[in-house]
């Protein structure tokens, strides 16, 4: 028989060999927590026990799958016979099988997450009800925490602080949604997600019997990532193991990330008041990263106050030291992460698939994809979509790509009914035709639907009105800039107002997704290299960008993801992008000291993805709602030793004194790279300026004046207007010809007399 403890560490040993009692194991980031489960498993199954009296839980089928084949090739097919799987697939299992006893038939359905909010839709329509103050996904959220919170809809109506939050919610009526959502999916034999969790605990709790079956059954419970359980998923274990108390739970507090989820740090961090005979051990030898990461991360996650106290430590070498890029905007950003992702990879011989790119939001890509497609890198996100394929993106290009080309006939169909306007699939559908049959556009047809068609006054109505909607963004697009035409398409399109008033964390995501879109045109239209700053050329150039450029299945890609993502992954080089107060940490989780540790904790967790190298970027500049606003560090780079920075003297100046000489270039006409070179004509332009002329001031700056600039020399004033982001002026400049500048950034001299 394999002794499988001369494969461990001492407290990993000590992990796997205690089996009996309950028993915390507090698994610091990359010190072999999944070792430690599957050899604890496969120690049991070499003891004797039977695989069908051990309970083994996770959060993911992959997870679960990939321990039992790692059991299997250690102790053989008995592993086959184990009970693992996530709680959802576990508990399914043993409602099916009790299911009579809680009023379900056996083959009962589970209904996914577009099955509930479809329902909640028919329940919200029947009710009458606003579906903007009742929206499904903000109602399903809600009916999903109360579930996981053990709030059945009959404690619920009979909550007074509940009743009253719906009231100065608007939704005074949520109470009777949720009876009539549960009594319908009860009446379809059906159970979404939650009820499983739910569920059981009624089960367990109504069912002595049933309860002492599975206690005696599973004489030992292990479960994967305990800090992410919530209270129904606790509930359940604490049932079940209540009688051998011979329950493993294996996770890191520190890396306790989805509050917004449900998950209780409470679980792993107050664990000991249920058992108090309980074992804690502690593996704090990392064998992932590097001493200069690991003492990074330790510093960070050292000033939380809710913790198990730890220490992380490993015998790898001390490593690089962490790189921290300050950036003037958020594109620089982008640019400078993928310039160092391209010089690392050649310099050292390594393949895109060693890089990741992390950052706290999916909107935070745009720039990055931007930036990796511009100089050939292959990329893929990971756990979401490319910016541009995201529903909500498409949605919106979709109105713009309509306004600017009436016979784009994909784009009417994905916008003539969104937001619902009441204009069928059958009207949808008569629309085309009639424009096939009479070899008229389809925007003819729109504008002269009542001599083409015959359709009931409502359906003519409603598209004679989305007629007259079109042709208000028509004007808006030949009459302004880009960045006007796209705002005012958004907001009166509805779009924005229907993703606004979804307050769920995906809701909140589309939202901020469509913001960043828009923050690309406002940056388009600032660009003075632009000189077509339209809503068509903007089209145009995404159309360009998101075209053919995508990595194929199986390519050498760099990994983008969001940190939530990446928890559990790791990778030799890590970019941890925008670094800023109010991003990172979120400006929604300040509010409270238990959200900005949770803050800290998802930073700890980024920073523990890295092996071999870690760099951490921040813009002093980033666009938020159409508007190029400063930025601030994010407190979190200061909790971080500056010993610890290939650069700690870039930390101790303000952001106001920051400005490079990237930024002051950048802001008067050209974007450069990082590794500029200037020929001797540059020079010689620099040294006019320097030699003599005054300052101008913006209204100083008149048609005609001639000027020297500090890249592009002398000129003569052609035109001055304003813009959305303030003055800009064209200028014909001896050198280069006509260039546009942003007369705030300029620092225009006088010619010297």
């Amino acid at each position: 028989m394999q002794d499988l403890s001369l494969e461990l560490n001492e407290r990993q040993r000590e992990a796997v060999l205690n089996t009996e009692g309950p028993c915390l194991v507090v698994a610091g980031a990359g010190s072999g927590k999944t070792r430690v489960l599957t050899y604890r498993i496969a120690h049991l199954l070499q003891k004797g026990v039977e695989p069908y009296k051990i309970l083994s839980l996770t959060f993911t089928n992959k997870a679960a799958r990939e321990m039992k084949n790692r059991i299997e090739e250690l102790v053989g097919p008995v592993a086959k016979n184990l009970w693992m799987g996530t709680f959802h697939s576990i508990f399914a299992r043993i409602l099916r099988i009790e299911s009579a006893l809680i009023g379900y038939d056996t083959n009962f359905t589970i209904y996914d997450t577009d099955d509930s909010k479809s329902l909640l839709k028919s329940v919200i329509k029947d009710f009458n009800l606003d579906d903007k103050k009742y929206n499904p996904n903000s109602c399903l959220a809600r009916i999903s925490n109360c579930k996981n919170n053990l709030v059945t809809a009959t404690a619920y109506s009979q909550n007074a602080a509940h009743l009253d939050e719906d009231r100065s919610a608007q939704r005074p009526e949520f109470a009777r949604v949720y009876a009539e959502y549960v009594r319908r999916c009860k009446s379809a034999n059906a159970m979404d997600f939650d009820d499983l969790l739910l569920q059981t605990n009624v089960l367990l709790k109504n069912h002595p019997d049933i309860t002492e079956k599975y206690q005696q059954k599973f004489q030992y419970l292990l479960v994967d990532e305990f800090q992410d359980t919530n209270l129904s998923q606790y509930l359940i274990l604490r049932r079940l193991a209540n009688k051998h108390r011979n329950i493993c739970v294996v996770g890191d507090d520190a890396q306790s990330i989805y509050a917004f989820r449900g998950a209780d740090i409470r679980n792993i961090l107050n664990f000991e008041r249920d058992y108090k005979n309980l074992r804690t051990i502690k593996l704090e030898q990392n064998y992932r990263s590097t001493q200069s990461i690991i003492e990074a991360a330790n510093e960070v996650i050292g000033r939380n106050k809710d913790q198990i106290k730890k220490n992380v430590w490993t015998e790898n070498p001390q490593g690089e030291l962490i790189d921290l890029i300050r950036a003037t905007s958020d594109a620089e950003e982008g640019r400078l992460v993928a310039s160092a992702i391209f010089e690392t990879k050649v310099n050292k011989s390594l393949d895109n698939s060693d890089f990741a790119v992390l950052y706290r939001t999916n909107a935070q890509s745009r720039s990055i994809e931007e930036a990796l497609r511009n100089i050939g890198i292959k990329y893929r996100i990971f756990g979401g979509l490319s910016f541009y394929q995201r529903k909500e993106i498409k949605d919106l290009a979709a109105y713009w790509r309509f306004s600017t080309n009436p016979q784009d006939v994909e784009a009417f169909k994905r916008i003539i009914n969104l937001p619902k306007r009441g204009i069928g699939q059958s009207s949808i559908d008569k629309l085309l035709q009639a424009a096939l049959a009479a070899n008229l556009s389809l925007w003819e047809v729109i504008n002269n639907v009542d001599k083409v068609l015959k359709l009931p006054p409502a359906g003519s109505k409603a598209i004679k009105e989305f007629g007259l909607l079109m042709s208000s963004f028509r004007e808006q697009i030949a009459q302004k800039d880009a960045y006007k035409a796209a705002v005012f398409i958004a907001k009166n399109s509805g779009l924005l107002k229907e993703l606004h008033e979804d307050q769920t964390v995906e809701g909140r995501a589309r939202y901020d997704n469509v913001q960043e879109l828009l923050n690309a045109v406002k940056e388009f239209c600032d660009n003075p290299d632009n000189q077509d700053d339209s809503l068509p050329a903007f089209l145009q150039q995404i159309a360009l960008v998101t075209t053919g450029d995508d990595a194929e299945e199986g390519e050498d890609t760099v990994t983008l993801m969001t940190i939530h993502s990446a928890k559990g992954l790791e990778f030799n080089y890590v970019f941890l992008v925008g670094l800023e107060e109010s991003l990172f940490p979120s400006s929604r989780m300040v509010g409270s000291r238990a959200d900005l540790e949770e803050e800290r904790r998802l930073f700890y967790v980024a920073i523990t993805r890295a092996k071999r190298k870690l760099s951490i970027s921040y813009a002093l500049q980033r666009y938020y709602f159409g508007s190029l606003k400063p930025c601030e560090p994010s407190r979190f780079i200061s909790e971080i030793d500056r010993d610890l920075f290939s650069t700690p003297k870039m930390r101790q100046n303000s952001a106001s004194t920051q400005m490079t000489r990237f930024a002051r270039e950048r802001e008067q006409g050209k974007v450069l790279t990082a590794q500029t070179t200037y020929n001797v004509e540059t020079v010689e332009k620099r040294e006019n300026y320097n030699s003599g002329g005054r300052l101008l001031k913006v209204e100083e700056i008149k048609p005609a004046l001639e000027v020297v600039h500090l890249k592009f020399g002398k000129g003569r004033v052609i035109e001055v207007d304003e813009s959305v982001s303030g003055k800009r002026a064209i200028i014909d400049f001896e050198s280069v010809g006509q260039k546009t500048v942003m007369l705030n950034f300029a620092k225009l001299k006088s010619v010297p007399e």
